[in-house]
């Protein structure tokens, strides 16, 4: 990617797509934005980017993609409890559109946002890397879209269109509309416990480094490559979660629940669910499970040595961050 490129990205009102527009215009970049909707095009705008009116699964994205030297596709249905029919709409066949418009469009690069979730099946993950098959049987609708996705993208690489994929594990940070008011809600409804005491490790990605991913994988992505983006430094689930809340003011629960209760309990879930069309569903399923019950930790060597990613801010920065935004702090 040469110093000033034109970008079309999808998923540009969610919490990564935000980021991302203000980190691309910071850097000098023109950035278009799908947006569906008109709080989702204020929103877009907001940040910098301009807006092209459209839905991901009927619009005429290549239309907006003309003149574009690159696309991200960031937007995804994230759900880990429904998933279901339209999960996979948006997540594989939403991604199909975008490889199919981008060709149309004449673009050269698609770098697709992914996740550690397509290598989940339940079992810890200890630092994984790229060289890791996808299990044969995914965990959840989510798990599996998203794969399915990964295939669709990967299968597009051509000599005229680079496509490279980002696996981010746990995106936290400043302006979190995500899993840090997930949390937050959890705790002060007591609904928060700690799975077999918490004590395992996990990989986290703050929003600046995935940004910097992003920013670096436009440069120097091969094409036809997976990598994993996270935090060079994995830490410890429960340490993590309660600094998270401290953050925020709240404290962090001391009850614990067992591991193979859980699992049990998600297995019987998503079986009810199954049977009765999604109607009954028990408290987790095992996707929930597989994103925060076991230790999940990845190797980025990869994306530090080809896309010379470094971490852009450390954790404990990070927190701090988050404590001075909440004290009323701009920062």
């Amino acid at each position: 990617m040469s110093s000033l490129q034109r970008i079309f990205l999808t998923g540009g009102s969610g919490y990564v797509g935000r980021n991302l527009i203000t980190s691309l215009v910071a850097q000098g970049h023109a950035v278009v934005a799908l947006a569906r909707s008109e709080a989702a095009a204020r929103a877009v705008e907001q940040r910098g980017a301009r807006a092209f009116r459209a839905d991901l699964l009927s619009g005429d994205l290549a239309t907006g993609m003309q003149g574009c030297h690159a696309v991200v596709h960031a937007a995804a249905d994230t759900d880990h409890v429904a998933g279901g029919g339209r999960q996979h709409r948006v997540n594989v066949d939403g991604t199909r559109r975008v490889i199919d418009a981008a060709g149309q469009a004449g673009v050269a690069r698609v770098l697709l946002l992914s996740t550690e979730s397509v290598l989940a099946s339940g079992r810890a993950l200890p630092g994984v890397d790229e060289r890791t098959p996808l299990p044969r049987c995914s965990i959840g609708g989510y798990s599996r879209s998203k794969a399915e996705a990964e295939r669709v993208a990967l299968a597009a690489n051509s000599e005229h269109l680079a496509v490279s994929v980002l696996r981010p594990r746990f995106v936290w940070g400043r302006d979190d509309t995500t899993a840090l008011p997930q949390l937050c809600d959890a705790a002060r409804s007591g609904q928060l416990a700690w799975i077999s005491g918490g004590n395992y490790l996990t990989s986290t990605t703050h929003i600046a480094t995935l940004c910097a991913a992003v920013s670096a994988a436009l440069r120097h992505a091969r094409p036809g490559e997976v990598y994993f983006i996270a935090d060079e430094q994995p830490v410890q689930f429960r340490a993590f979660i309660t600094a998270l809340l401290e953050t925020q003011g709240i404290a962090a629960p001391e009850k614990s629940v067992p591991r193979a209760l859980l699992w049990a309990l998600a297995s019987l879930g998503d079986a009810l669910a199954a049977v009765s069309g999604g109607r009954v569903r028990g408290p987790l399923t095992r996707q929930q499970f597989a994103a925060s019950a076991v230790e999940v930790t990845l190797d980025t060597r990869k994306a530090r040595r080809e896309l010379h990613l470094r971490d852009a801010i450390t954790r404990e920065q990070g927190l701090d961050e988050l404590r001075l935004l909440r004290s009323g702090v701009r920062v």
